[in-house]
């Protein structure tokens, strides 16, 4: 399926499924739009849509625990239905698991978002989060983004961004997850390049790649109360280079498809710590130190 061009013809190979479509950028966003034709074209999907009514990039997986969530439904220019939340993409995700459009959604599919999401960007995307919820909750699950005109290797929001290509290679991967089922537990992280259809070196599986941040503190006020306000993100980040990566992809022209988990325990870890006794910890506490129990 990966390593070739995907300029083929559509796979119709997939059976009935019931699928959500989510992202971080917000309801109105262009690339949830585009992916939204591109997916009602692929027979036999029923496809549902709910999203935040509103940006909520770089929200990661936080939720909305201390307030109840509005929900609108939203008509888009086809005739076709959505629903807006004042949540996050998580929450959004959440809201299909429950019920909100019926039985529980079958495929996860979060974005196309606007911007790349490579390396240990992943940790703070909204758009991997919803796929990322769905690994959670056993339903496989596909996170899409695509880099803007720019051609930018990072997160730095650009202003202009083509999505044919993405979504119909995302509309022809899901429309083969009959022959390439994506495992309960797993999502797809797939970026595309911003080349054209005919420009494309191909699509590759890889994995994460390492991001090098360049953050600074930067003190850009300060008000007559001593109050300072700081910028400490926005440099320009940079990456190891290295083949086999999602940025190795992008960079050559090619759609990287990164298969994730949501599995953190350090497996190795917890042989090397079988030997601690924890045990020895439980008890009387630690005799203080003179000097510190003077003071």
């Amino acid at each position: 399926m990966f390593g070739h061009r995907c300029n083929a013809p559509p796979v119709t190979n997939i059976s009935a499924v019931k699928v959500l479509l989510t992202n971080d950028d917000g309801i109105q966003a262009p690339g949830l739009n585009s992916l939204r034709r591109a997916l009602l074209a692929v027979p036999g999907i029923e496809l549902d849509v709910i999203a935040p009514d509103a940006n909520r990039s770089a929200t990661a997986r936080s939720i909305t625990t201390r307030s109840p969530l509005w929900v609108e439904e939203i008509r888009f220019e086809d005739g076709g239905v959505g629903y807006a939340t004042d949540g996050t993409p998580v929450d959004c995700v959440r809201f299909a698991s429950l019920g909100l459009v019926g039985a529980e959604p079958e495929l996860i599919v979060s974005g196309i978002n606007h911007g790349a999401n490579l390396g240990d960007d992943i940790t703070y995307s909204g758009t991997v989060a919803a796929a990322l919820e769905g690994a959670v909750l056993s339903i496989p699950a596909i996170a899409v983004s695509q880099q803007s005109m720019k051609r930018e290797m990072d997160f730095r929001f650009g202003r202009n961004f083509e999505f044919d290509v993405s979504a119909a290679f995302t509309a022809r991967l899901v429309a083969g997850l009959g022959d390439h089922p994506i495992s309960p537990g797993t999502l797809l992280n797939v970026n595309c390049p911003a080349v054209a259809m005919d420009e494309l070196a191909g699509a590759v599986v890889t994995r994460l790649g390492k991001r090098v941040y360049r953050d600074n503190l930067e003190l850009e006020e300060e008000d007559e109360t001593g109050r300072r306000r700081y910028r400490i993100y926005g440099m320009e980040p940079s990456y190891k280079q290295e083949p086999g990566t999602d940025f190795a992809a992008i960079d050559a022209d090619m759609i990287s498809v990164t298969p994730l988990h949501f599995e953190l325990t350090d497996v190795q870890r917890l042989e090397e710590m079988a030997g601690w006794d924890l045990d020895a910890l439980i008890g009387e506490p630690a005799a203080v130190a003179p000097d510190r129990a003077e003071e």
